[in-house]
């Protein structure tokens, strides 16, 4: 029998069946299965199969048996499989009709959700579409708003225009009427009958004009009235006033008709820190010695020159000024005399040194400096006498002509030359300082202080804690007064009218793009637009800014920047602590803009000048891309081919190039100038030739008139023409002038000399005094020195700014670097190293100046020299310098170039500081060191470094408690920067334990009025304010704005009055003639002008003539005889003759009554003043019905809702409140606060003052809690004012003029102080 591998084929399904060779017989088959059951399913197959090949179905009975068991097995799980198949089948197609709906339902899901997402997109577009609609009519509102104040502000200057016009009509009139009275006196006298004039009904002779008339709208009365011709001088009050809007019209006692005496004072300040004083003896910021003498007196002079010139030098250098003398040998006295005369004109003081003879070759010098010596600049003669020696006629004429006009000093010595030279010496120190620099009065603490810089900065006590450099106003000033300087204005009025367009535009608008080529007049338009500006619009106040060469000081952005905050500050009376920092300083200005402008009542515009030559400028002046106030103008001139192009956007007024008649009017006006005259065939040739864009701007033509104006005869005229036809441009031109200056020179030394002197100005940092340049070429006579800046000046290659010499146009320095520095880097860095040299050489003896700290850092900057530059900024001096005079950006810079951190820079200068103490000995270098310890504490704090700063502060402290004295003032500086520190700190007790302390040394050492009082005074009242002590910092700001006004007048008196005087002097010249009518007038003005200057009795005796020679010509019943007894009313009532000055109003008051309508403004000012006389003098009953008066006055001429009329309104209830008529007075309150409120707002300061007015008058009638309730909003509106301005530094006069009802409500006890009494 075989083996079951014989019965199933090796073909079937993929089961395996293996022979058992271990198991038992039997002939049975063991299957191995891999996988069951296939197994199962192969074998059934496999039976299948076998069954079917075997018909009989005979199988062996060992295999049958064992097939019939597994096929049953077989089929038992093929029904189990079938079954489980089937469930299985049905399971998944459940399952696939569940997913099937669950996707049906999802798609629905999917629908429904799209559809929402599709309606939250068309709401959100359409909330979208209605916040776009919502901005736009919120800038629509916006725009009409300010169209609204623009308008409103148009029609205010139209009126003011309009009623200038008519005043200078109706003075046109009076003057005719004059004449035609002058004339009616003649016919009259000779007998010829003639109509009456008292029966005419004119008002023309009733009609009067005061001093202020062409400022002030009608009810800003005052008390002394002049002519318009006086227009022009009070028209120095810089900020705006309306009708009444700043002023009780009634309670204001004042000297004219616009400005009170305190307003005059503010306006004299505001003036003078606005547009600082420089003197007129000084050019430049240079003390100009002009010396003239004779071969006589030449050792007195070579001894001067050699001895004590230096001297001098070091005196004026200390206080910030260049000294220059300037000497013509006498063997050159027919030669340079137009320079000799220029220098004259420079001089600041000219010493004549004579002796026995006078030369007539200096005749003409001596009558130029001594007799024809408009500005009374300083002037000394030096006279040696001997024995038995008679000077000659010319000596003693012009000795007697000098003294007959008192122009000069005489010193007559007797003695050796040696002696006079020294007694020369002496009288010129006591000059420079007094007369010329005037700084010995206000040295109050000169000798003690040991410290020479101290007197480089006096500025810092006027502005606080906020760092200011004199010099840069200087420069500014002085370029604006260059770019001014063409008489010729080459057709700008068309350009005018679109300046004044933007200043009238309504806000917001974008800055004034004034664009043009190198050389096409844009700085000569701007110039010429702010002075018409200052002139026609003077509450308009214009800041301006001109830029220099790239990389000079004036195109630093944070000096720009910091400049302009100032400027602003001084103008608005606000003293508050600068950030210094350049980041954050440009971050700031637009809030600081935002600020300032809202304290300032008319229109501010910002012009500055060639901004493109500023670096990064558009990152810089990133702030003028963004909105700006409302009232702020910004213009700014650009090169049109180095304008950024974001900028190119903006609106632009673009410089055309010059016409043919412009052309020929600057050539002709150059020509005329040195009696040049051109042939018809020239002037064709000229026009035809400037007819390119490049040789028609006003550079090129002022250049080629002045080559013109340079020829000697007309052959020269033209060989000239055809070299200036050969230039094609401005740079070429002014090649051609440089190699004809050259030409000029005598020799070729001083060919060299001149290219030398170019060249260092021209590699400088910001020019090079005269005085600097005779120091590195000694060989450089001071004759010759002169002669060539004299050239170089006439032809518009150089010019003064403060003391240095530099390039009058960017064009003239491109010039002199194309000429003379071919070789590029190598020749530049030569000259830098002569530059660094010599200033190294001032700081090796001791010599630390502003001008060795500005040039000397920078040209090692230049030069890329760190480790040189990393010496020098150790020097504790140059750094001290740099910092005290603002210049913080630029000394930043320059550590940042080192690769010092603020850390590491505050360490190494701390280090150097201790290693200097230790060499430091005696007082005077104690009380310097003090100083540098000062300066490194307030730069540390300025750095945001406070912890640092603390121990250089108290380390200068205690030195100056030891070297001084503990109540020192220096002392009291130490106190008030220490507490600025703790104040930053936020460690408020101590700050103001320290400020208390400066405070009393102050008073103690100073008085209790001085500024520097005022100073710690403001410092208080900021340190309350952030503490919400708003009450206690108001009253000391009041306090300390009082003190300011009254060192304003002091410096007024000193300063400010020059004019005033100069006018004075004038006036008296004209009035020696016959009494007339114009002479009446003109007394009449001086007695204002002397009035002003504080010369009461003067005043009077002029005041007086006008009246009698008024009353004499016109009659006693002319409303100009009303004029003169006004003001002759208001003068005794300054000096408090009330008697006298009740007697003269009320006189004034008849005449104006019976001569004017009833709203006339010249009736309005007298009832104003006569009513507050009979208020001051107790004359309650006929003070009330002139205040009834003045209410019905201002009813006529602005209407019933006018704010003007509520505060006559509140005038009168203040008056019925000192007479106990509160049921009269509470009616009159109440309509005035309704006025308020509709013309400002329910937030305005007005309202405050009227609701504290109430408040005190409901609770004088027992109703407390109204009283209360008013109050509450009387301190809610000062509050919000206080938080809004960030503390003011000048108190808002009150609406009612009088302090009876306000000073009680100042305390927030006020109730308590009622219920006591």
């Amino acid at each position: 029998m075989g083996t079951a591998s014989s019965l199933v084929s090796p073909a079937g399904t993929g089961g395996e069946v293996i022979e058992d060779t271990y198991g038992g017989g039997g002939g049975e088959a063991c299957e191995i299965p891999v996988e069951v059951k296939p197994k199962a399913r192969l074998l059934r197959s496999s039976f299948r199969r076998v069954g079917a090949s075997r018909p009989g179905g005979l199988i062996g009975a060992s295999f049958k048996s064992t097939a019939s068991v597994q096929e049953l097995e077989c089929m038992a799980e093929y029904e189990r499989l079938k079954k489980e198949y089937e469930i299985f089948r049905v399971s998944k197609n459940n399952e696939v009709a569940s997913m099937v709906k669950k996707e049906a339902k999802l798609d629905l899901e999917n629908k429904r959700l799209r559809a929402e997402l599709q309606a939250l997109q068309k709401t959100y577009q359409k909330i979208l579409r209605e916040k776009e609609s919502a901005l736009e009519a919120k800038y629509q509102a916006m725009e009409r708003a300010a169209t609204f104040e623009h308008d409103r502000d148009k029609v205010k200057r139209q009126f003011k225009i309009f009623r200038e016009t008519k005043e200078n009509e109706i003075q046109d009139l009076l003057r005719a009427k004059r004449e035609l009275e002058t004339k009616l006196q003649r016919l009259q006298a000779q007998g010829i009958q003639v109509f009456d004039p008292e029966e005419s009904d004119s008002d023309d002779n009733c009609t009067e004009v005061t001093a202020t008339g062409a400022q002030s709208e009608y009810w800003t009365g005052g008390v002394l009235g002049s002519e318009p011709s006086m227009g022009s001088m009070m028209q120095l009050q810089q900020s705006f006033r309306g009708p009444e809007f700043a002023h009780s019209s009634i309670d204001v006692e004042g000297p004219f008709a616009n400005i009170n005496r305190d307003d005059w004072d503010a306006a004299i300040a505001s003036l003078l820190q606005v547009t600082p004083l420089f003197s007129h003896s000084l050019w430049s910021n240079t003390v100009r010695c002009y010396l003239i003498n004779t071969d006589e007196t030449q050792p007195e002079v070579d001894i001067f020159i050699r001895n004590y010139s230096p001297k001098l030098q070091r005196i004026c250098e200390t206080m910030g000024y260049f000294f220059q003398v300037v000497h013509f040998p006498v063997e050159n006295g027919n030669h340079f005399q137009a320079v000799r005369k220029w220098e004259i004109e420079k001089s600041s003081l000219v010493i004549l040194f004579i002796h026995l003879t006078l030369p007539s070759c200096l005749l003409e010098d001596c009558e130029e400096a001594l007799l024809k010596n408009p500005e009374g600049k300083p002037r000394l003669i030096y006279r040696r006498i001997e024995d038995g020696k008679v000077s000659s006629d010319p000596v003693q004429q012009l000795t007697e002509q000098v003294c007959y006009v008192n122009k000069a000093k005489l010193i007559d010595h007797m003695g050796g030359v040696e002696e006079g030279a020294y007694e020369t010496y002496n009288c010129v120190e006591k000059i420079i300082k007094q007369d010329i620099l005037g700084c010995e009065s206000t040295e109050v603490e000169g000798k003690d202080l040991g410290n020479k810089e101290e007197s480089t900065a006096p500025e810092e006590e006027v502005f606080g804690d906020v760092l200011w450099d004199a010099h840069d106003e200087q420069e500014q000033m002085e370029a604006f007064q260059q770019a001014s300087n063409s008489t010729c204005e080459l057709g700008f009025e068309k350009y005018y009218e679109r300046l004044n367009d933007l200043v009238a535009a309504p806000a917001p608008i974008p800055p004034l793009l004034v664009s043009g080529g190198p050389g096409s007049g844009k700085s000569l338009l701007l110039s010429k637009w702010i002075q018409l500006q200052q002139k026609h619009s003077p509450n308009t106040l214009i800041l301006y800014h001109f830029v220099g060469k790239p990389l000079s000081a004036s195109s630093e952005s944070a000096l720009i920047i910091k400049r302009l905050i100032l400027k602003l500050m001084q103008h608005s009376w606000l003293v508050s602590p600068l950030t210094l920092d350049p980041a954050k300083l440009l971050e700031e200005f637009p809030r600081w803009l935002e600020k300032l402008t809202a304290r300032h009542q008319g229109s501010i515009i910002i012009i500055i000048d060639s901004i493109d030559q500023i670096q990064q400028a558009e990152k810089h002046m990133k702030w003028l891309i963004d909105p700006l106030p409302v009232n702020v103008r910004v213009i700014v001139s650009v090169n049109v081919e180095t304008c950024p192009q974001a900028w190119r956007l903006w609106p632009t007024l673009h410089l055309e190039p010059l016409n043919s008649k412009d052309v020929k009017c600057l050539i002709s006006a150059e020509c005329s100038c040195a009696d040049v005259k051109l042939t018809n065939e020239q002037e064709k040739k000229l026009e035809k030739h400037c007819r390119s864009a490049t040789t028609c701007n006003a550079l090129y033509v002022t250049l080629l008139g002045k080559m013109i104006a340079c020829a000697r005869s007309a052959g020269n005229i033209d060989e000239i023409l055809q070299q200036c036809f050969q230039c094609q441009d401005t740079v070429s031109l002014y090649r051609l002038v440089l190699r004809s200056v050259q030409e000029s020179m005598l020799n070729d030394k001083d060919k060299h000399l001149m290219r030398e002197v170019l060249c260092l100005i021209s590699v400088s940092h910001n020019g090079v005094s005269e005085s600097e340049l005779m120091e590195l070429y000694p060989e450089l006579s001071c004759a010759m020195l002169a002669s060539l800046v004299h050239s170089l000046h006439k032809m518009c290659m150089l010019t003064y700014g403060c003391g240095l010499l530099k390039f009058q146009h960017l064009q003239a320095w491109e010039t002199v670097q194309l000429e003379y520095m071919e070789e590029g880097q190598k020749i530049i860095s030569t000259y830098r190293e002569k530059l660094i040299d010599y200033f190294t050489m001032q700081l090796s003896q001791g010599r630390v100046t502003w001008r060795s700290a500005d040039e000397l850092p920078w040209l090692f900057q230049q030069q890329g020299n760190k480790q040189k530059l990393h010496k020098c900024l150790l020097n504790l001096f140059v750094s001290q310098n740099l910092y005290k005079r603002g210049h913080f950006a630029e000394l930043l810079s320059y550590w940042q170039l080192v690769g010092k951190d603020k850390s590491s820079m505050a360490a190494e200068y701390f280090d150097s500081l201790k290693q200097y103490e230790k060499s430091c000995e005696g007082e005077e270098n104690m009380i310097c060191l003090a100083d540098l310890y000062e300066t490194l504490g307030r730069f540390l704090k300025d750095l945001g470094l406070l912890s640092q700063a603390v121990a250089p502060l108290q380390r200068s402290l205690e030195i100056r408690e030891t070297a001084l004295d503990p109540d020192h003032p220096r002392v009291a500086q130490s106190l008030h920067q220490l507490a600025g520190v703790y104040v930053q700190w936020k460690k408020f007790g101590n700050a103001e334990q320290l400020y208390k302390q400066a405070l009393e040394i102050s008073e103690n050492a100073y008085g209790a009025e001085h500024p520097r009082v005022a100073r710690e005074l403001d410092a208080l009242a900021t340190l309350y304010q952030k503490q919400n002590k708003y009450e206690q910092a108001e009253q000391l700001r009041k306090k300390s704005f009082k003190m300011r006004q009254k060192a304003a007048r002091r410096k007024g008196n000193l300063f400010g009055f020059a004019l005033l005087r100069q006018r004075a002097l004038q006036l008296e010249e004209l009035t020696l003639g016959k009494d007339t009518p114009d002479n009446a007038r003109t007394l009449n003005e001086l007695g204002v002008l002397y009035y002003l200057q504080n010369n009461l009795e003067t005043a009077e005796l002029f005041l007086k003539r006008s009246l009698e020679m008024r009353e004499r010509v016109l009659g006693p019943d002319h409303s100009d005889c009303a004029q003169s007894l006004n003001n002759l009313a208001a003068l005794y009532n300054e000096k408090k003759h009330y008697d006298k000055a009740e007697e003269l109003y009320e006189r004034a008051l008849e005449i104006r009554r019976r001569a004017l309508a009833p709203d006339h403004p010249s009736l309005a000012y007298t009832v104003k003043h006569l009513a507050v006389l009979y208020k001051k003098v107790g004359k309650l009953d006929k003070a009330v019905p002139l205040y009834e008066l003045a209410v019905e006055i201002r009813q006529k001429s602005f209407g019933p809702k006018h704010p003007s009329v509520a505060t006559a309104l509140v005038n009168l209830a203040v008056l019925y409140c000192q007479m106990k008529k509160h049921i009269e007075a509470l009616p009159l309150y109440e309509c005035a606060l309704k006025i308020y409120e509709d013309s400002f707002g329910h937030m305005h300061p007005r309202v405050g003052e009227t609701l504290k007015n109430l408040a005190v008058l409901s609770y004088e009638g027992g109703d407390f809690e109204k009283a209360a309730e008013l109050y509450k909003r009387a301190m809610e509106i000062k509050e919000a004012e206080t938080s809004l301005v960030g503390g003011k530094a000048a108190s808002r006069p009150s609406s009612s003029g009088d302090t009876f009802s306000l000073r009680s409500t100042l305390s927030p006890n006020v109730f308590l102080h009622h219920g006591q009494r």
